[in-house]
């Protein structure tokens, strides 16, 4: 008898392992090829604009990816550095090989973790409460609590050309029965797709008349208590490729033999990353589309040709490949397919991951139809420590959309839904401002201490930060930049405008053109890190807009405080809409807040809500 049973052992499945497992939980792990955990059947990169600072709110939680992306990748970058800060995010190329073998270490010196080969087919349950599942064996195992995180493999079809296979990535046995049996449970079953490009051998490449991308030339890391893990000088390059008019017209001419517009698809693909042969019909007015050529892994040839993913034909696929510079003779080791999988209606889940319809069933990952190794990876966390909070009777943990990306991707399924596979950007953040790259510990740490999901050295750790943050705010009042004749030279070569007067450091700070390093000129700083440097520079420079969103925030709390009864016969309210009736019986909204957020529910419907609690609840709906 399991406490927690995680289904798959992709990124969702490792993080809800193994956090459900550091909080004290007898955990199983059951993936159907152990050789295939933590698996990067895409792009083996992690991060990226929006989801690298998913990987960060996942280390100050209390999870792994940041840790193994560290210890695994061979390039780095922080990418929009030269933006404002509410926009920059560490991307790094993972190592294909070396990544799910740092997650395997992590995994296996974890205490109550063991992990099992076998295909989940079915759940058990009594009473609408999950019980434990049923492998294709037959064999049945207990478990107070079940997460699954099937990733692409439910009911899998693999599209090339008219071709359809059934299976997972790689080939892979896909799960036949768990989407059918979810089905009769009652859920609701979505058929999406997403696809991979192809892979070319680096031989057959002429890389001598690419454009190089190189890492940052200076030490980045996602966690915030990892070192950094690599030679600066010895990083990987990638390489910029583009499309031109004779790809787009081998693309034309074969649109028809694609999967997607030969009518052999019937899953919906991601709308923020879609298919070449997509690209081409959406955007035909480009003259050209931008392909990056990335390795794999060092310690084999195969490079991965970003931005390239199609379903055509093989053979069509070696004339679209040989018409890009630099790959006119290229070798194609493996061709890129679309892959269509089962998911269910978000919708079907609470804030807290549990899904409504059976109790102590949570689901992360693209099993909830989104895409994406991080996004996945942040659910797969707060499934596992939900799981483990109810066990112990606790309230469930929920972030919300000013405290994280985790909470604003979680907020957007649950309460919107999707059409299409769900991929987090900054656009979905109306706070993006407060959710930086560089304040997600600040965020999120304590929170996690509280509910037992950091260890008392990552918290000492986090608190020893926040106290040389202090120490060095206090320096930068208490000391003053003396205008000398030195300093007016040294200001006028950098065409830095002279200060009136002596003003402290702080002061300082605010005005656009002064950094930090500027001020380590004059002032020793020696003692404090880079991060600890650019926090402090950061909440003083973009402290009027940072000022702004915290009041924006107050203004939603207010909305969040008002809580909506368990209980609520929406049926009842007389003149709402009835799309509005509908929207809010299937999503049950739990405050004012995240019922305003529905789809379909009008600022007159929330009006007609709030006069029905009042009148029905009396006090208790404005508490």
């Amino acid at each position: 008898m399991y406490d927690v049973i995680v289904v798959g052992a992709g990124h969702a499945g490792c993080e809800a392992a193994h956090i459900a497992a550091f909080m004290g939980k007898k955990t199983l792990l059951v993936t159907a090829n152990i050789d295939n955990l933590a698996d990067m059947p895409c792009n083996p990169s992690i991060g990226g604009s929006a989801k690298g600072i998913i990987v960060r709110e996942i280390d100050a939680l209390g999870g792994l990816m940041g840790k193994v992306a560290d210890y695994s990748h061979f390039q780095i970058k922080m990418l929009n550095n030269s933006k404002g800060p509410a926009v920059r995010a560490l991307r790094a190329q993972a190592d294909k090989r070396v990544y799910p073998k740092v997650m395997r270490k992590y995994l296996d010196e974890t205490p109550n973790l063991e992990i099992k080969e076998g295909m989940v087919e079915n759940l058990i349950v009594d009473n609408n409460t999950v019980t434990g599942v049923v492998l294709n064996n037959g064999e049945k195992i207990e478990g107070t609590s079940v997460i699954l995180t099937t990733g692409t493999y439910l009911n899998a079809n693999i599209l090339i050309g008219s071709e359809n296979t059934p299976g997972g990535p790689h080939g892979e046995k896909r799960s036949n029965e768990l989407s059918t049996n979810l089905h009769k449970l009652g859920f609701n079953i979505k058929r999406l797709k997403t696809g991979t490009p192809q892979r070319i051998k680096a031989d057959s490449i002429n890389f001598d008349i690419l454009k190089p991308e190189t890492g940052d030339d200076v030490y980045w890391t996602f966690s915030f208590d990892v070192e950094p893990q690599y030679d600066l000088n010895r990083q990987q390059k990638c390489y910029l490729v583009y499309t031109n008019e004779n790809t787009h017209q081998i693309i034309r001419d074969n649109l028809k033999k694609s999967a997607m517009y030969g009518g052999y698809a019937t899953g919906v693909g991601p709308r923020y990353c879609p298919s070449i042969e997509d690209k081409i019909v959406r955007f035909a007015d480009k003259e050209r589309h931008q392909l990056f050529l990335e390795p794999e892994s060092i310690y084999y040839d195969e490079w991965y040709l970003q931005g390239f993913s199609t379903s055509m034909p093989r053979d069509v696929q070696e004339k679209m490949v040989h018409s890009l510079k630099g790959l006119e003779n290229a070798v194609i080791s493996k061709y890129a397919y679309a892959i269509e999988y089962d998911a269910i209606d978000p919708m079907q889940i609470s804030p807290s991951l549990e899904t409504k319809i059976i109790k102590n069933l949570y689901t992360a990952g693209q099993i909830n139809g989104t895409s994406g190794y991080e996004e996945a990876a942040g659910q797969g966390l707060i499934a596992g420590i939900n799981a483990s909070l109810k066990i112990d009777n606790k309230e469930e943990f929920i972030l919300k959309r000013h405290e994280a990306y985790i909470g604003v991707l979680i907020d957007d399924l649950v309460t919107k839904g999707i059409t299409d596979p769900y991929r987090m950007l900054t656009s979905r953040a109306e706070f993006r401002l407060l959710l930086r790259h560089d304040n997600a510990d600040i965020r999120l740490t304590k929170k996690a201490y509280d509910i037992g999901a950091v260890s008392e050295d990552k918290y000492q750790r986090f608190t020893n930060k926040m106290a040389k943050i202090k120490t060095l705010k206090e320096l930068l009042n208490n000391n003053k930049l003396v205008i000398t004749d030195e300093v007016k030279k040294d200001f006028k070569e950098r065409n830095i405008s002279i200060p009136s007067g002596n003003f402290n450091y702080l002061t300082l700070l605010k005005r656009p053109e002064i950094t930090m390093d500027i001020i380590k000129r004059y002032l020793d700083l020696s003692d404090y890190t880079h991060e600890e440097c650019e926090q402090v520079e950061i909440e003083y420079k973009y402290e009027g807009y940072i000022n702004k969103e915290y009041q924006e925030k107050e203004k939603l709390d207010k909305l969040e405080e008002k809580q909506i009864p368990d209980d609520i016969d929406y049926s009842k309210i007389k003149n709402i809409a009835s799309e509005a009736r509908q929207k809010l019986a299937l999503v049950r909204p739990k405050t004012i807040a995240q019922a305003s957020r529905i789809s379909g529910v009008n600022p007159v419907d929330i009006s007609l809500l709030l006069v029905y609690m009042k009148r029905e609840y009396s006090k208790d709906a404005n508490k």
